[in-house]
C-alpha cells in the first residue's frame, strides 16, 4: 500500500524535485503489483525452516505445495501452521474444510467450546433436515466424539484452521480455499456404504464412546489424526466406511491442492505486452492422517465426479430410516399416554374433583 499510495505534497520536502508527486501518482496498477509482489518475494525464504510435520510436493509446472499434517485439538500444530505459512508467505492456503464448517473459522474458543459440547434436539433437527434421517444421526453421532475430546482437553476444534485464516490475511495476494468435500456428501456416501447390522453396531459404539483422552494423547497422534484414529479403531471391520470417510476424501483435498497450484497470471501492464505466469506456492492445512494420501496420489490423474455423486438408499437404509421413525414416534406416543394417565390421576385426586364425581354419582343413583 506504501509503494502504490501517493504522496501528498504537503508532506514533501519545499525544495525537492515537484515530480514526485505526480511520478507516484501516475504508478499503474501492474506497477504497484509488481512493487508489492517483489516484496513479498523478497520475504519468503527460499529454503524456508520448515517444521517436521510439513511434507513438500511439487507441480509439473514448478509450483510449489506444502501441506502442513495437524492433529485437530493440539497447539503445536497451531503453531507449526503460523510457522510455515510465515516462512513461505504463500500465494493460497487450503484447509480442510467445506462451507458447512466455515463458520468455525470465525468464531471465539469460548463460543466454540459452548457449542461443541451442547448437542440438542435443536441440533439434531437441523442435521436431518440439511442431511437426512440416516446422514443427520451419523453426523450428530461424530458430533458426540468430538465433544467428547473437547470436554476431555478443554479446547475446542479446528484451532489450526483458525491460525490459517488469520496468517493467511497478513499475506499480500494471499487466497483462502476450502478443501474438504461437503460434509453431506461425505455422510451419505457413508451411510450407504454400511448393511444395516454395521449401522448398528457403529452407532452403539459411538454412542457409549467415554474413554479418557489426555494432551500427551494427542501428541502422540501427530502421526495420525486423533479424531479419524478413534474413529478408525471402531471402524476397523468396515473397509468400505473407511474408503469414504479417509481414502475418498484424500482424493478429494489432493485435487483442491493441485487446483490451487496453478501458476498465477501477472497483470499486463499494456495489452500488447505478452501475458506472463509464475508459479504459485501453496500452503495446505490437513489432519495428519490424510497426508500419506494426499502423496499417494499426487502424481495421479483424477476424477471426482464419481465421490461427488450420492448413491440412491439401500433396503437396509430404508429399513434402518423405518425403525429410527416408528422408535422415535413410539417412544412420542408412550411420552404422550404416561403424561396423560399423570395428568389424569393428579386431577382426579383433586378434592374438587373428588366433590364433583360423588355428587355425579349420587345424581345418577
Amino acid at each position: 500500500q506504501a509503494a502504490a499510495d501517493p504522496v501528498s505534497s504537503s508532506d514533501a520536502p519545499e525544495d525537492g524535485p515537484k515530480e514526485t508527486s505526480s511520478v507516484s501518482q501516475n504508478i499503474s496498477d501492474a506497477d504497484a503489483f509488481k512493487i508489492l509482489l517483489e516484496m513479498k518475494l523478497k520475504k519468503r525464504q527460499k529454503k524456508p525452516a520448515l517444521p517436521k510435520t510439513v511434507t513438500e510436493l511439487d507441480t509439473e509446472d514448478g509450483s510449489k505445495v506444502y501441506v502442513v499434517g495437524t492433529a485437530h485439538f493440539s497447539d503445536s500444530s497451531k503453531k507449526d501452521v503460523v510457522k510455515t505459512i510465515q516462512e513461505v508467505q504463500p500465494d493460497v492456503v487450503v484447509v480442510e474444510l467445506c462451507q458447512y464448517r466455515v463458520s468455525m473459522l470465525k468464531m471465539d474458543e469460548k463460543t466454540l467450546l459452548k457449542e461443541a459440547k451442547e448437542i440438542n434436539l435443536e441440533k439434531l433437527q437441523q442435521a436431518i433436515k440439511q442431511n437426512g434421517v440416516m446422514s443427520g444421526l451419523m453426523q450428530m453421532l461424530l458430533l458426540k466424539v468430538s465433544a467428547h475430546i473437547t470436554e476431555q482437553l478443554g479446547m475446542a476444534p479446528g484451532g489450526e484452521f483458525r491460525e490459517a485464516f488469520k496468517e493467511a490475511s497478513k499475506v499480500p495476494f494471499c487466497k483462502f480455499h476450502l478443501g474438504d468435500r461437503p460434509i453431506p456428501i461425505t455422510f451419505k456416501r457413508a451411510i450407504a456404504a454400511l448393511s444395516f447390522w454395521q449401522k448398528v453396531k457403529l452407532a452403539w459404539g459411538l454412542c457409549f464412546l467415554s474413554d479418557p483422552i489426555s494432551k500427551d494423547d494427542v501428541e502422540k497422534c501427530k502421526q495420525k489424526d486423533l479424531l479419524e484414529q478413534m474413529m478408525a479403531e471402531m471402524i476397523g471391520e468396515f473397509p468400505d466406511l473407511h474408503r469414504t470417510i479417509v481414502s475418498e476424501r484424500d482424493i478429494y483435498l489432493t485435487y483442491m491442492l493441485k487446483q490451487a497450484a496453478k501458476q498465477i497470471e501477472l497483470p499486463q501492464a499494456s495489452e500488447t505486452e505478452p501475458r506472463k505466469h509464475i508459479p504459485a506456492v501453496v500452503v495446505g492445512v490437513v489432519g495428519m492422517g490424510h497426508v500419506p494420501g494426499i502423496e499417494k496420489n499426487w502424481n495421479s490423474d483424477l476424477n471426482i465426479q464419481e465421490i461427488m455423486s450420492v448413491p440412491p438408499p439401500s433396503a437396509s437404509s430404508k429399513i434402518f430410516k423405518f425403525v429410527i421413525k416408528a422408535t422415535v414416534f413410539g417412544l412420542m406416543g408412550y411420552g404422550c399416554y404416561r403424561i396423560g394417565q399423570r395428568t389424569a390421576q393428579f386431577i382426579l385426586s383433586m378434592p374438587a374433583a373428588q366433590s364433583y364425581l360423588q355428587k355425579l354419582t349420587e345424581i345418577r343413583s
